[in-house]
């Protein structure tokens, strides 16, 4: 049988639904399912194309958007349809399966919690035996979370997990990004930059402060913060004690399929096999590591892995890249009163809603932070105690260049080759369905994963999931539709769902937004504030009894009332079920209760009064 998924190349569904499609024929083998990508360069060319596939495609005829799906199979092709049914036929097709059968409902379990019916090749005992029942080799959240959960299951279990330093020497404890260099510290620095705004609103309320500058000490906060992480590193191992799950602070590199000889992490072993374990089942949770600058002299730059752990001041900084972490980090850093330059190489926000990623770049502006757009870092060089920066056109001398262009996964010297384990040729990501890779009893969990969100509550979610299925007797698999996310931003940004460009492409002409611009009423006082920078929208399916595609929102608290509706989203919530809602006044979340004006009536969408 094979599988054929056309579209344009640049279209996130088809690219979402040629990965599935080639993850189907990696997992089983062109013999029982043969996978064909059919890519154009541009929306335009794809759109010329499809008339003529219509013509012999039964079923196909209203199918406009990207991708288009069928399978052939006997000589007899079928019309499936775009991404979500792909994946649908995916998530239905099994090894002793066809497309007919694949075609068949799946099983739901609940509202919320994917679906029964598996999709993961048979990974049966070979009655030898292990060391171990799992071994887990990463100590980040996804990996904590899958080891505990299968030990209580009563399964036995190590997890390996030892941190290699930075370029710039930097380490830490056991924890993985999202503690120690991620989210945890990401949050506190964003904490210390909204008590700066606090500071300049409190005036307007009447509170009086010594004259002068107030100032902030860098040094002082990053000790708190880190003695903060710390805790959390202690409280880890003391977690992995109690649920009886061996830790083991080496680095694991795979022998063979079952074998994982270790080696200690700072090299003293030179990086020689120290000894060896086996395991029945492993779970790679290794997550990423930032991608390095490729100019001359982009070692100088630090990195995400060094800027929470620094104790000298930062000085006038230059951030290079234009994703959340980029951008996050160049907000605190602008509110703790450093001169912030952010060097954008082409758009911000990669892969989010951009008509929200703007709003945040044109509120930065406006609150002090520099923008170098459609540039990038051509030479470094170190000039004294500082470092010259060159591009296209210009150049500059910084304190610190901190480069945030992206991450890598961390597979140096993890030995995938030795246990046959395959990663995608294009992102170096593995190809799992399920979170099971190629080889039946290995499996991955987290930001090595191709084509899910690199989130930490993901990682987390899929790795206690995944272990119940193991261990537990479950067969609820991970969703991974329609999760929400916040960008801690200076103005926080928070989503769930299709952006507006993903519902176009999805509903096309059917899409109606419901949007407004607004001030909360705790800036209306002070005078630093200006109004109208918030704003939220609501995009539906006009077709589809106004099902909600997914809403956004840019405001104060964004992250904590995006979590709140996202529940919402997820039981398949229509514009009418959120406008029957009342809100509680005076706040912001209920802006999204209010919502009546159409972004395509073209009137003004500022809200008046209360």
């Amino acid at each position: 049988m094979k599988l054929t998924v056309s579209g344009w190349k640049q279209c996130p569904y088809f690219q979402k639904a040629a990965n599935v499609a080639a993850a189907l024929e990696h997992m089983y083998g062109s013999k029982k399912v043969e996978c064909e990508i059919i890519e154009f360069e541009d929306r335009d060319s794809y759109k010329k194309w499809l008339p003529s596939r219509h013509e012999t495609l039964k079923g196909s005829e209203k199918h406009t958007s990207s991708p288009l799906s069928w399978t052939t199979e006997s000589g007899i092709e079928t019309f499936l349809g775009g991404c979500d049914d792909t994946l649908k036929f995916a998530r239905n097709f099994n090894s002793a399966g066809s497309a007919a059968k694949a075609a068949a409902p799946a099983v739901k379990v609940g509202n919320l919690r994917g679906t029964q019916r598996s999709l993961t090749k048979d990974d049966p005992d070979d009655g030898k035996e292990y060391q171990y029942d799992l071994v887990v080799i990463g100590g980040g959240s996804g990996g904590l979370a899958c080891a505990k959960a299968a030990a209580g299951f009563g399964a036995k279990v190590a997890l390996l997990d030892a941190v290699k330093p930075s370029p710039h020497g930097t380490k830490w404890g056991l924890g993985g990004t999202c503690v120690n260099v991620g989210c945890i510290p990401k949050k506190l620095m964003h904490q210390a930059a909204l008590l700066a705004e606090g500071h300049e609103d409190a005036k307007g309320f009447g509170w009086k402060f010594p004259e002068g500058k107030v100032s902030h000490n860098w040094s002082e906060m990053v000790t708190n913060v880190t003695n903060h992480i710390r805790s959390l590193n202690f409280g880890y191992r003391v977690q992995l004690r109690e649920k009886e799950v061996e830790y083991i602070n080496k680095l694991g590199k795979f022998k063979d399929p079952h074998t994982i000889s270790l080696s200690a992490a700072d090299g003293s072993d030179d990086g020689q096999e120290t000894e060896t374990i086996t395991a029945r089942r492993i779970v790679i949770a290794v997550g990423g590591r930032p991608t390095p600058l490729p100019c001359e002299g982009g070692e100088l730059a630090i990195s995400s892995d060094d800027i929470f752990w620094r104790k000298e001041d930062p000085g006038k900084v230059l951030v290079i890249g234009a994703s959340y972490v980029a951008l996050e980090c160049a907000g605190f850093l602008n509110a703790m009163q450093k001169d912030v330059t952010v060097m954008v190489r082409s758009i911000l926000l990669r892969g989010f809603d951009q008509d929200m990623a703007n709003k945040i770049g044109d509120y930065m502006e406006k609150t002090g932070t520099k923008f170098i757009k459609q540039k990038v870092p051509t030479k470094l060089e170190k000039v004294g105690s500082k470092i010259r920066v060159h591009w296209d056109g210009g150049s500059d001398e910084f304190d610190t260049v901190f480069a945030a262009v992206g991450r890598t996964p961390d597979f140096e010297k993890l030995g995938l080759e030795n246990a046959g384990v395959k990663a995608s040729p294009k992102s170096g990501k593995l190809l799992t369905i399920q979170e099971q890779t190629n080889v039946p009893h290995i499996y991955a969990i987290g930001d090595v994963q191709e084509g899910h969100l690199e989130l930490t509550p993901v990682a987390i979610e899929s790795g206690k999931l995944l272990a119940a299925r193991l261990y537990g007797n479950s067969k609820v698999q991970m969703d991974y539709r329609d999760i929400c996310t916040t960008i801690f931003t200076p103005l926080e940004y928070g989503c769930c769902g299709c952006s507006e460009e993903e519902a176009l492409e999805l509903a096309g002409d059917a899409v109606e937004v419901y949007h407004t611009a607004f001030t909360p009423l705790e800036w209306t006082v002070p005078d630093n504030r200006q109004f109208n920078d918030c704003y939220c929208k609501v995009i539906v399916d006009s077709e589809d009894n106004n099902r909600v595609l997914g809403f956004h929102i840019l405001s104060p608290n964004a992250g904590e009332i995006t979590q709140g509706f996202g529940i919402g989203l997820k039981l398949g919530m229509n514009f009418q079920d959120l406008s029957s809602l009342v809100g509680i006044h005076p706040t912001v979340a209920e802006e999204l209760t209010n919502l009546t004006i159409k972004k395509s009536s073209g009137e003004s969408a500022v809200s008046a009064g209360c």
